[in-house]
């Protein structure tokens, strides 16, 4: 049975080796190693998981099974698209599930625990950057409900490709 919980600082270093593993596992062969190394160092570090945890306004979510550990949701209230929506709205920057737990509705999970935060918090709607080329992951958000509604650059190393903004009205 799937359990999820908030995640603490005390879920550092489990949230920097999955989130390591669950990125690399995901874009590594679509991108150089040069590139995903960068991004990495960025977004990956301790330091910058330790300083995002401890953010009022951002909220980690950990997938349990028993005492194992299959993937993690990260939102952030971020004012990107306030000109966009118009109404309150809470990012979905990550929902990540480790590669051998696929498929068991994890992520659904995770995105309904999402939801039901931004709910809770008086949020208008959810949104998300997914990128360009992860079709995958735009039909699991487009099943959702999500639809496209911009674009905007990542950077990805030296690399700046481009992510779709999807929402989704939660209230």
């Amino acid at each position: 049975m799937i359990a999820i919980r908030t995640a603490s600082l005390n879920d550092l270093s489990l949230l920097v080796s999955m989130g390591r593993k669950t990125f690399v596992a995901s874009f590594a062969s679509e991108n150089i190693a040069e590139n995903m190394e960068a991004y990495l160092q960025t977004a990956f570090t301790h330091e910058k998981i330790e300083q995002e945890l401890s953010e009022d306004e951002t909220q980690f979510f950990l997938a349990y099974d028993g005492s194992t550990p299959l993937g993690y949701a990260k939102v952030r209230v971020n004012d990107e698209v306030n000109g966009l929506l118009m109404e309150p709205a809470i990012e979905l920057e990550r929902i990540y599930v480790i590669s051998a737990y696929q498929g068991r509705k994890i992520g659904v999970a995770l995105l309904e625990k999402c939801i039901e935060y931004g709910k809770q918090n008086n949020f208008y709607w959810i949104w998300l950057g997914v990128w360009e080329h992860n079709t995958k992951a735009q039909q699991f958000y487009l099943k959702w409900g999500f639809e496209k509604f911009g674009e905007h650059p990542f950077k990805m190393g030296s690399d700046i490709q481009t992510d779709w903004l999807m929402k989704k009205r939660i209230k």
